[in-house]
């Protein structure tokens, strides 16, 4: 596993894994279900990656989207390849919706609706909060 997948707390945030990428639950939530989908491999240039691993992405993006559907019902699903701290392959996966979305007695309102989202806005989870993330998340994949 490489150094982004650690920074984003693998394998403690593990929702979901497939032979070529994991599905993490993002620990800072800008919208409920912010999720970081990683490729497995080393590789830090999208292109690079083998055509395995992008003709996987119609399976995965297919399971994400059923999941967060039934998670939080968003209206739209950006997927933002930044990689600009993170260097390896990965993706920001963000649910969008107008208002906010009730989880353990916290609300998580999309700050950026109906533009870009706003990732600085995010709520932080960590210890059992993170982990009962990720057990909810489990869940719907």
């Amino acid at each position: 596993m490489n150094a982004t997948l650690e920074k984003f707390g693998y394998p403690h945030t593990l929702v979901a894994e497939f032979d070529h990428w994991v599905v993490l639950a993002r620990p800072a939530q800008p919208t409920l279900g912010a999720l970081v989908l990683a490729a497995k491999s080393d590789v830090t240039a999208f292109g690079d990656l083998p055509l395995e691993a992008h003709a996987e992405l119609k399976t995965v993006t297919t399971a994400i989207e059923a999941a967060l559907r039934e998670a939080v019902d968003y209206a739209k699903l950006n997927y933002l390849m930044l990689m600009m701290v993170d260097p390896h392959v990965h993706f920001h996966v963000i649910p969008r919706y107008e208002g906010a979305r009730e989880w353990q007695g916290r609300a998580f309102v999309d700050a950026g609706w109906p533009k870009v989202p706003d990732l600085g806005q995010a709520i932080a989870l960590e210890g059992e909060d993170l982990a009962a993330l990720v057990a909810w998340l489990k869940l719907r994949f």
